[in-house]
């Protein structure tokens, strides 16, 4: 399949400059939620790292369950963090149209393009991806200078829904559609899709439009695949309550308003 052409230059990012959400934690909390909160990694690899001796506490080795109160001296190797600076910093989250070609990493050993080029520095802080999506898949990708808000967003207990539009190739049957929304075996365990819908396209190439509540690998395309057809394209459209902006271009990034933050935080609240 070919690769969209994608010659314009990215659209300039504009914080949102009127009420900010801010993200300060009171304390006490834990001190792998405070550091994940502050967009230094997912909790899960915060937590490695203070098994692995990496991360100091009033220089002293850090230890699960330890808490953090503002004052303390936290190190993560021999780097000081900023604790209270970074928590001090505003709530933010970027809607990207990620193009096919790129790749969900900071650094690529093979030197492809990655997502992260595209995006704004931080003052304070770094960008989080909410999710992955393959090389080949194309659409909606979230990023946010929080690592609460996106172990949120993934974490599997939510079941926030992801929605695609899918071009298949192949001869697409009733009794496909049943199997796939009832749910087949894959290597890694049984997988469905909570509901499909036709969405046009003649001959060999047809659309659906697909929503799941997992983000396992590649799991669009295997579902498809079990069932004999390609997929030739895969857009994501919807992750959650937030759609793929309406003009947002191929490459091109557009910051939430504070409103639509404050919107995404109480929807996540009345989920848990």
């Amino acid at each position: 399949m070919r690769k969209p052409k994608n010659r314009e230059k990215p659209k300039r990012y504009a914080p949102p400059p009127d009420h900010q959400v801010e993200t300060s934690l009171p304390d006490g909390e834990r001190l792998q939620k405070v550091l994940a909160h502050a967009g230094l990694g997912s909790r899960r690899q915060i937590e490695q790292w203070i098994r692995d001796g990496k991360v100091q506490l009033n220089k002293r080795p850090a230890r699960l369950g330890d808490r953090w109160h503002k004052g303390d001296l936290v190190q993560l190797g021999r780097k000081v963090i900023q604790l209270e600076r970074r928590l001090e910093a505003p709530l933010r989250v970027l809607a990207y149209h990620k193009p096919v070609g790129e790749i969900v990493t900071r650094r690529d050993p093979q030197g492809r393009p990655t997502v992260f080029r595209r995006l704004p520095r931080l003052p304070k802080g770094r960008w989080i991806a909410i999710g992955r999506l393959d090389i080949n898949t194309e659409g909606l990708l979230l990023f946010t200078n929080q690592g609460e808000l996106a172990n949120k967003m993934m974490h599997p207990s939510r079941e926030l829904e992801r929605e695609y539009a899918v071009r298949i190739y192949g001869r697409v049957t009733d009794e496909m559609l049943e199997r796939l929304r009832e749910g087949v075996e894959l290597e890694d365990g049984p997988a469905r899709f909570d509901a499909i819908e036709a969405a046009g396209g003649e001959g060999a190439n047809t659309w659906f439009k697909v929503i799941l509540k997992e983000g396992r690998n590649r799991i669009v395309r295997r579902l498809w695949e079990s069932q004999g057809v390609t997929v030739s394209r895969l857009i994501r459209v919807r992750y959650g309550p937030l759609m793929l902006p309406a003009g947002l271009k191929s490459g091109h990034v557009q910051a939430l308003s504070p409103e639509e933050i404050e919107k995404l935080e109480i929807e996540l609240k009345l989920a848990e």
